[in-house]
């Protein structure tokens, strides 16, 4: 595939590096002379400097046989008016990173394809939605719905008490037969490589466990690891850029209890104008003296979304260490999620990440209505569409050669989420939850054609 991405910033770059590992042809454009320079000696790209919306640049870059134009430069002017060139001049497909939630809120109103974007992708908006899943979810560190938790997959450490902690998949399976949810991945340590279960693997303590569940089966998973989804209603969000206004906001729609710390006067003055149901407190949020008057130690979950995540991970552990149950950090560098699960933060979330999970299912093959990057794991979770010509169905699951490096976790059929096991057999129409590893992907995908 041809793709073409305006924007050689954290995003841009994150995207380049991902995409330029599966062999599409990839050209990076931006202003920034330093910024090129640094793709070129890191990737396998081709670097272009100029501005994106230069028509001629466009056309030297071959526009007109192009798969994907993906714009997110810094910009969002430059990004809405790059594709709107790229469409007219025979991009086949246009994504747009904005800031403005304006466009996504009004997108009845308003037809952007017509315009020539297909997509508009917000960083803000989908963090936000993040941390309302993550909420939502408070026993587990990574969670993630499926067509509006038809199916969700839910990431925990599993404690040496877990009942199937010792046991193998096939046995655990036996022993709770009753159970509705099912093992797509697992992280063992640090430095290991990513597993995708089978029925012989065993569950070991302290594993990182993915799995894809119905409804009930988060309540059956929380009774068997140990854990507890306890409701959060007095919630502490540490910065007031964009994402902490947009959370604040949501989050008090959904009745929370919310305050929220802003070190700068006039954002906080701001901020306390727009948000008449947060309590808006003025004052920095690595000041621990100002956070124990605060009452931190009464709060459910905090949420540090400042600028800096080393602000945002300090907070997180002063906050942990005073008893706060759920925490919840933004980070800039991917390489922190590393890091996570050994300094104590439930989860880390990362704007980069959150972008790229949403504009890869542009980049698969087969109808892909859903995919997500699961944090520091190499494994990959996809949602196809299954259709009258996919080799998928008409089989049992247990004779399709499936990858053995992918597992199917779960069905959608009818709108009605399904466990399904090897005798099951998907049809047309059907949605498929599939876990796989990077490499494994292509694989996958034929089935769907």
């Amino acid at each position: 595939m041809k793709i073409i991405i305006a924007g050689a910033g954290e995003v841009g770059f994150h995207l380049s590096k991902l995409l330029s590992y599966e062999s599409h042809e990839i050209i990076l454009i931006d202003k920034d002379k330093d910024r090129l320079v640094y793709a070129d000696t890191r990737l396998d790209i081709k670097t272009l400097l100029e501005d994106a919306t230069s028509i001629s640049a466009l056309k030297n870059a071959n526009i007109e046989i192009t798969d994907l134009f993906i714009a997110v430069t810094s910009s969002e002017t430059t990004n809405i008016t790059a594709c709107v060139i790229s469409k007219k001049l025979g991009a086949k497909k246009t994504i747009a990173r904005i800031s403005n939630s304006e466009f996504t809120d009004n997108k009845s109103d308003i037809d952007f394809a017509d315009l020539g974007i297909d997509e508009l992708i917000s960083t803000d908006e989908l963090a936000t939605k993040e941390i309302k899943s993550l909420l939502k979810k408070a026993a587990f560190n990574d969670t993630h719905e499926f067509e509006g938790g038809k199916l969700t997959m839910v990431g925990l450490t599993l404690s040496e008490t877990a009942p199937f902690v010792g046991t193998s998949v096939k046995d655990a399976a036996a022993a709770f037969s009753e159970i509705h949810f099912m093992p797509i991945a697992i992280k063992r340590n640090e430095f290991s490589e990513t597993i995708i279960p089978r029925g012989d693997t065993v569950f070991k303590a302290g594993d990182q466990a993915y799995f894809i569940t119905l409804e009930e089966g988060v309540e059956e998973l929380n009774k068997l690891t140990g854990t507890k989804n306890e409701p959060i209603k007095n919630v502490l969000i540490l910065g007031g850029s964009k994402i902490g206004e947009r959370t604040a906001r949501e989050l008090c729609k959904a009745n929370l209890n919310v305050k929220l710390f802003e070190y700068k006067k006039a954002r906080a003055i701001e901020l306390a104008e727009e948000l008449p149901d947060t309590l808006v407190i003025y004052g920095d949020s690595r000041d621990v003296e100002l956070l124990e008057e605060e009452n931190v130690d009464e709060m459910d979950a905090v949420i540090a979304v400042t600028g800096r995540s080393e602000t945002n991970i300090m907070s997180c552990l002063v906050a942990k260490s005073k008893g706060v149950k759920r925490t919840i950090a933004l980070v800039q560098n991917v390489d922190y999620f590393n890091l996570s699960k050994n300094i104590g933060i439930d989860t880390l979330i990362n704007k980069k990440l959150l972008a790229a999970n949403s504009i890869f299912r542009y980049i698969r093959k087969g109808e892909v209505l859903e995919m997500t990057i699961l944090n520091n794991i190499n494994a990959e979770i996809l949602e196809f569409k299954a259709h009258d010509t996919s080799k998928i169905i008409k089989k049992k699951i247990k004779d399709l050669k499936f990858p053995r490096n992918a597992i199917i976790g779960g069905v959608i059929r009818d709108d009605v989420g399904l466990i399904v096991l090897g005798d099951f057999q998907i049809q047309k129409d059907d949605k498929v939850v599939v876990c796989c590893f990077p490499k494994t992907i292509s694989k996958v995908e034929n089935f769907f054609f």
